[in-house]
């Protein structure tokens, strides 16, 4: 026994040393939109903003008004209601008057193989005169010189597809560790420094994704993922599919949303997409479900219940895990005592992983939005 736990530890402390030096390394390469100062080919291109709210009244108007006070000189805002039962439709509706840029579209019905979102999205599209259009969500906070500064670099850098990684707020130290590890699988499977290379990799962020309009309609659009839960990366996908350059950044100080208010939240609002991750396998959850516990959890349960040369490869695999993730927040506004909670965000991950995906499993179905999609349909129609 005593060899087999020497030769885990020394197999993970090695695939720690390559995947965390990778990780470290690529994430270092991304670059910052805060850095990019705003300067324009010629005449600011038109730029069409599309944002969709169901039930959103709690974080609409503070969002909105943050997209109403951008300063890009040359911009649409599209605003759709679906379907919501609380206040939102009213809140647009009065957030449109004195604001010529913003035009708002309620909708009452949900045609048959759509995601609500999904046919949201492509009915504001459908609307959108920008050269460029960037899709977001109801509780994205921007600041004024987002859009001139993602403009600029996409000019400069000729990209149809720019994707951007908001600034998540939480004092919630366990959360901030869920959070890293949402982030590590995600880098892990993603790669997004890799994505402008003609390469597998691909990204799409559902807080700020900016395509050029024409290869957007040329890609199939939202009508080509009608029925793809995480249709954020899933656009990502087609775009570089197409054949479009697409980059990844970080919005850091620029962009922010609060995806969810506590780990709590985080648990509940991931049951809807979390088993679309693992392709709606059992299979691949159960594999990713075995490395993910071998390569986070051993090590600190090695310190415990192993002794001499092995203990100490697994004193070194945590210490470099915390180097790592030390490293990873200096990103983020998160209190590092959050790397106390890295062996219990390994476990509730899993359990994560694991509820999300049993429930719509046995259920047969997922319920978003208020409206249910069978798993059936859902897997034969995902891309």
């Amino acid at each position: 026994m005593a060899n087999v736990n020497f030769w885990l530890s020394l197999g993970v402390f090695i695939a720690a040393c390559a995947i965390f030096l990778e990780i470290a390394l690529g994430h270092r390469k991304l670059k910052r939109l805060i850095d990019i100062t705003p300067a324009f080919f010629g005449d600011p291109p038109r730029v069409s903003i599309i944002l969709t709210a169901l039930n959103e009244a709690a974080t609409i108007e503070p969002a909105l008004r943050s997209v109403l006070s951008l300063n890009y000189p040359n911009l649409e805002i599209i605003a759709i209601n679906d379907r919501s039962t609380d206040d939102t439709p009213a809140i647009l509706d009065r957030l449109r008057e004195g604001h010529a840029a913003l035009k708002v579209v309620h909708i009452s019905d949900l045609p048959t193989g759509w995601l609500g979102k999904n046919h949201a999205l492509h009915q504001g599209s459908k609307l959108a005169t920008g050269d460029y259009l960037i899709f977001t969500d109801a509780d994205v906070v921007f600041d004024p010189t987002v859009i001139a500064r993602a403009v600029t670099y996409c000019q400069q850098n000729e990209l149809h597809h720019l994707a951007i990684f908001p600034e998540v707020p939480t004092k919630e130290n366990l959360f901030a560790a869920l959070l890293l590890r949402f982030q590590f699988s995600l880098f892990l499977q993603y790669k997004p420094w890799k994505v402008r290379a003609p390469n597998k990799y691909f990204t799409g962020i559902g807080a700020f994704n900016m395509v050029r309009s024409r290869e957007y309609r040329e890609a199939g659009g939202h009508e080509a993922l009608r029925m793809d839960v995480i249709d954020d990366l899933v656009l990502g996908k087609i775009m570089k599919a197409h054949g479009f350059t697409q980059e990844a950044m970080v919005g850091a100080g620029l962009i922010s949303v609060a995806w969810y208010e506590s780990s709590r939240e985080m648990f509940k609002g991931l049951r809807k997409n979390i088993f679309a991750a693992f392709d709606y396998k059992l299979s691949k959850l159960a594999a990713l479900s075995v490395f993910f516990a071998v390569f986070t959890l051993w090590p600190w349960i090695g310190v415990v219940v192993t002794g001499g040369a092995t203990r100490w490869i697994n004193i070194a695999t945590v210490a470099l895990e915390l180097a790592f993730y030390w490293d990873i927040l200096r990103g983020h506004r998160w209190s590092r005592w959050c790397l106390l909670y890295l062996p219990l965000s390994s476990v509730l991950s899993i359990f994560m992983w694991w509820q999300g995906s049993l429930l719509v499993w046995m259920r047969g179905e997922i319920e978003w939005r208020g409206t249910r999609y069978s798993l059936a349909e859902l897997r034969r129609r995902r891309r």
